[in-house]
């Protein structure tokens, strides 16, 4: 993918309504020049900033700003260690925070250190804010290494992103049609390579599923809270299988050396593709166990259509 040569020094926006940029950089000059007066305009501008940023790159920017007090800073290594939890748990509850004022956050979720499994969940998570956002007041800014990061990534931010930021300027995307991004990667779920246990369940052997969850989490070397939280997500799932997926659905657990992976299957069709990636109105009724889901696990990744469900939940197994 062909990048032109110059970042624009201005990192400013138009302040209406969502704006939502991809911003290629080539190293830490370039990304300096595109985010330090990014976040400059914004506290000019008195709009809250947040900047979630793999560790790195976050230190780079707080130096360069001079670590003030009125950024809200975040690892993006930690804070979206599950792309799926980004958009609930660090955008929208960032923007929710400062109700009635126009926000202004950098959030850079996708680094050559993510995994390969990882990567189809962080191209739907940036597909998908602009779904989030649409109508709500904020610039969001998101950083993409172009000497570091696959022609595919590249080429999946302009899908993404309104609004594309370079060495050349600023300038509309040609390719913007985050949907189709959506819909691209869900697709079925390749089969583990390692062996899995399974574990059919239905209304009266929920409670199965908690037991057999605790006993492979244990004995893969789960901290004991860790285990407690992946029982809570198998649970929610295996309850909403039960309940909207057909009456019952099979659990697969399996071990990677770097997770513990457990798979629940019904026949159930979740049509909403934002189902879990944002919080539900205040006064909604239901809606959250996604969300809750992608908050304890690690990562998250699903396949949906009409012949039934995959959900996929990894938790580390190592620190």
């Amino acid at each position: 993918m062909t990048v032109p040569d110059r970042t624009v020094p201005e990192g400013t926006a138009p302040a209406v309504g969502f704006v939502h940029e991809g911003l290629f950089y080539r190293d830490a000059d370039d990304l300096l020049a595109g985010t330090v007066p990014f976040v400059e305009a914004g506290l000019a501008a008195g709009e809250p900033v947040l900047v979630a940023m793999p560790g790195a790159n976050l230190r780079r920017v707080r130096a360069a700003v001079g670590g003030t007090e009125r950024v809200r800073w975040a690892d993006m290594t930690e804070a979206g260690r599950n792309p799926g939890r980004i958009i609930p748990w660090v955008l929208q509850a960032f923007a929710d925070r400062h109700p009635g004022r126009r926000v202004r956050i950098i959030g850079e979720p996708i680094w050559a250190g993510r995994s390969e499994v990882e990567y189809p969940a962080c191209a739907q998570h940036e597909a998908m804010i602009n779904a989030a956002f649409a109508g709500r007041a904020a610039t969001i800014l998101c950083p993409y290494d172009v000497a570091a990061l696959d022609d595919a990534a590249l080429a999946d931010a302009c899908v993404t992103h309104p609004v594309l930021v370079d060495r050349a300027g600023r300038r509309p995307s040609p390719d913007y049609a985050p949907a189709e991004v959506v819909a691209r990667y869900n697709a079925p779920l390749p089969a583990p390579a390692e062996p899995a246990a399974a574990l059919d369940y239905q209304v009266d052997t929920l409670s199965d599923v908690r037991r057999f969850v605790a006993d492979h989490a244990t004995a893969a070397g789960l901290a004991a809270d860790r285990v407690a939280d992946l029982q809570i997500a198998v649970s929610e799932l295996a309850t909403n299988s039960v309940a909207h997926g057909g009456g019952r659905g099979v659990l697969h657990v399996w071990r990677t050396v770097a997770h513990l992976v457990c798979e629940l299957r019904d026949h159930g069709w979740l049509t909403d593709p934002m189902a879990g990636r944002v919080n539900p109105a205040a006064d909604g009724v239901g809606g959250r166990g996604l969300v809750i889901v992608h908050a304890l696990c690690d990562l998250v990744r699903l396949h949906t259509s009409p012949a039934g469900t995959t959900v996929r939940l990894y938790m580390r197994r190592t620190s």
